[in-house]
């Protein structure tokens, strides 16, 4: 474990992103480590409204947030299946712990991780809905774990960022991990780092045959501990580098990297980006003009 990382995979016009809101990444206590990939810390002071975009990463993240002079508030946000994008208005503040991959069933050990792919699930008692149209038809679903109002205020109300840092150690640690649920997890994490870094891990089976295990078990395995399948996180991973290479400022050869991520073919690749992003991998990053 070598500290957060730098790169901007998943981050959609990151650059601009950047220029706009005050965004850092932060290590989190040595104990935490196994478990979390960083804590990221936003702040904002807007003109006018920004639409930010991310390419979700197979991680479950508790985002602690803060908008203007509201309450504060907290959530669990399990895995995201689409392009996520959030609206910034006026002034805020987001601390957000992201999970490694695999890193969150022993903070919350009694559900499997899928149980909370797709959702946002408040850490205690909801913010005040905006609106009629807003109101759940259900009851809402209970706390994932147990996070009071103070706690989320010690974590987005200072403004040393050292003093937040230390509250998100604080109240993570307090969380777990539970030890019963370490050995799994470990188990999990260790197999998607091998998908993100590992060229040539391009099918399920590929990876079953390299770990000894049966394509079956280890579906159940990145059920109950990154919350998707190994399909999922391989093809998740191809388009967040093809993002990158799109990122970088020069103009990728599309069929021969089409070819390295493992793609049938070029339009494969661009069918898969495009679906997941919202414009083909060549017109991405381009100025719209006007």
């Amino acid at each position: 474990m070598t500290g957060p990382r730098r790169d901007t995979r998943g981050i959609v016009e990151a650059g601009e992103l950047f220029s706009r809101v005050d965004f850092r990444r932060r290590e989190p206590a040595p104990a935490l480590r196994p478990f979390l990939e960083h804590y990221w810390l936003i702040d904002w002071d807007l003109p006018e409204p920004y639409a930010t975009h991310v390419v979700p990463h197979p991680s479950v993240n508790m985002v602690f947030q803060r908008y203007g002079d509201e309450e504060p508030w907290a959530e669990v946000a399990g895995i995201g299946l689409e392009l996520f994008t959030q609206k910034l208005t006026g002034s805020g503040r987001v601390c957000g712990v992201q999970f490694r991959p695999g890193g969150f069933r022993p903070f919350a050990p009694n559900r499997p991780v899928s149980h909370w792919t797709g959702r946002r699930v408040p850490l205690h008692t909801p913010p005040p809905s905006p609106g009629p149209e807003s109101v759940a038809a259900s009851a809402p679903e209970p706390a994932p774990l147990p996070v009071s109002p103070g706690g989320v205020r010690a974590v987005v109300g200072p403004d040393d960022e050292d003093a937040r840092v230390a509250a998100l150690d604080a109240l993570l640690l307090g969380l777990g991990p539970h030890p019963a649920a370490v050995d799994r997890s470990l188990r999990a994490v260790a197999l998607v780092d091998r998908v993100r870094t590992d060229r040539s891990i391009r099918r399920v089976d590929e990876l079953a045959s390299a770990e000894g295990v049966s394509a079956r078990s280890l579906q159940r395995l990145f059920a109950e501990q990154v919350g998707v399948g190994p399909k999922w996180v391989i093809l998740r991973y191809r388009i967040h580098e093809a993002l990158e290479r799109a990122e970088s400022g020069q103009e990728p050869d599309w069929a021969a990297l089409a070819d390295e991520l493992g793609y049938s073919d070029q339009a494969h690749l661009v069918r898969d980006f495009t679906a997941t992003v919202g414009v083909p991998p060549t017109a991405y990053g381009r100025p719209t003009g006007g």
